[in-house]
């Protein structure tokens, strides 16, 4: 009886060593905010690079001997859902950082949560310039590329098109009045001559392609900048189509190279469209070599540009870790200033400057190849050939 007792205190005592030490080692976790059920056809993908970038850094024995936990919230794709959720990751969940958002008005609203909790957050996909110049704070850093860099890409080109009645299309939010500001305003810099015969602005997902079409065409422009991205550009393509809008004209477009808005379009894929996108079958760098072969592997399925962001968010945040040798806020914002990666699209840099990344995208045309839409003629921009100077950004960012 006694030796059974001595048996059963040695197996309990066991059980709370390990447990202890199982606690003393403790994980980290990332809390992750998104629209995952609104925008799927870009975060699903997200989702995968998240997962593969957690398996691969756990695999090699974590971050400073800590391994890593994903706890992922949907914020509905509604600001206030995504600060609640951001509040229960915090204070219940205890996450160590926060990451993710996807829509331009949610980043900006837990880029507010990150300077009143004074708690880091990693932007990784909003493209929005106020999340890093007007409204940017110390605990906020961005990965994507943002809307000023991606216009700023497109503009040489649609200068070079030398074409003098532009109309231009967006989703009317955060996002898409950004972009369709600074693509004004950069062109006009470039061509003063330049005027912008049309604009249309209907609300995100909600496009009646039919009159934004006819508006376009009524207005005779020579050229086209596109905003529109998702389900809202597929309608939008195809009622161009029908209508013959794109005949004889230069369309330049944002995002409409990354394979979650090029693939939908199938067969309705115009030809000759100058886009900012995501030509995964053409990358032969070894950085994106590797990240395709881990991924396919993984997921038998080649990766969208959601996979390569969200990838590239949790190795951001493990880096700035291993840096800091902490969690701890204010180590890894010093970390982070400054702070070197390597991601599919080879190596990236945080400016101290704004907490902007120089992650790169690339620039070509679309290609209807056999009724799938590719793109064609395509280059990287380094994210640091296109943005402002030190001393503009510290104007944008004097409220901090």
């Amino acid at each position: 009886m006694k030796l059974h007792q001595k048996m059963l205190s040695a197996v309990a005592f066991l059980g709370l060593t390990s447990f202890l030490n199982a606690h003393a080692q403790g994980v980290i976790k990332i809390g992750e905010i998104n629209s995952y059920k609104a925008q799927p056809a870009f975060l699903e993908p997200y989702k995968k690079g998240m997962e593969l970038a957690v398996e691969e850094i756990n695999a090699a024995g974590g971050i400073n001997g800590k391994k890593v936990q994903l706890i992922i919230r949907d914020d509905n794709a509604n600001p206030g859902d995504a600060v609640r959720a951001a509040e229960e990751l915090v204070s219940r969940e205890k996450v160590d950082v926060l990451t993710g958002s996807f829509l331009s008005n949610i980043g900006l609203a837990l880029t507010d949560f990150a300077k009143q909790k004074k708690f880091f957050f990693l932007a990784a996909e909003p493209l929005t310039d106020k999340i890093v110049w007007q409204n940017g704070n110390r605990y906020t850093f961005r990965l994507r590329t943002s809307t000023y860099m991606q216009v700023a890409m497109l503009v040489p080109e649609a200068v070079a098109m030398k074409k003098k009645r532009w109309a231009v299309v967006y989703p009317n939010y955060e996002y898409g009045q950004s972009a369709a500001a600074t693509f004004k305003t950069l062109l006009k810099a470039a061509q003063p001559d330049v005027e912008f015969v049309a604009e249309q602005a209907p609300p995100l997902g909600k496009v009646d392609s039919g009159s934004v079409v006819q508006a376009m065409a009524d207005a005779k422009p020579d050229a086209i900048f596109n905003v529109l991205f998702g389900a809202d550009l597929s309608k939008f393509v195809r009622e161009g189509n029908t209508r013959g809008l794109f005949q004889g004209r230069e369309v330049v477009s944002l995002l409409t190279g990354e394979p979650e808005y090029l693939d939908p379009l199938k067969e309705e894929t115009p030809n000759g469209w100058v886009v900012t996108g995501y030509p995964w079958y053409g990358i032969q760098t070894p950085e994106h070599k590797a990240f395709f072969l881990a991924y396919h592997g993984k997921y038998k399925d080649y990766p969208r540009l959601g996979s390569v962001v969200g990838y590239s968010a949790i190795k951001s945040l493990a880096e700035g870790m291993k840096k800091a040798k902490s969690t701890d806020t204010e180590k890894l914002i010093t970390a982070f200033r400054g702070l070197n990666v390597t991601t599919p699209f080879g190596p990236v840099v945080y400016r101290p400057e704004d907490h902007q990344s120089t992650m790169g995208a690339y620039v070509g045309r679309t290609k209807n190849e056999g009724g799938k839409g590719v793109m064609v003629d395509y280059r990287y921009i380094d994210g640091s050939k296109v943005q402002p100077s030190n001393a503009e950004v510290k104007k944008m960012r004097a409220a901090e």
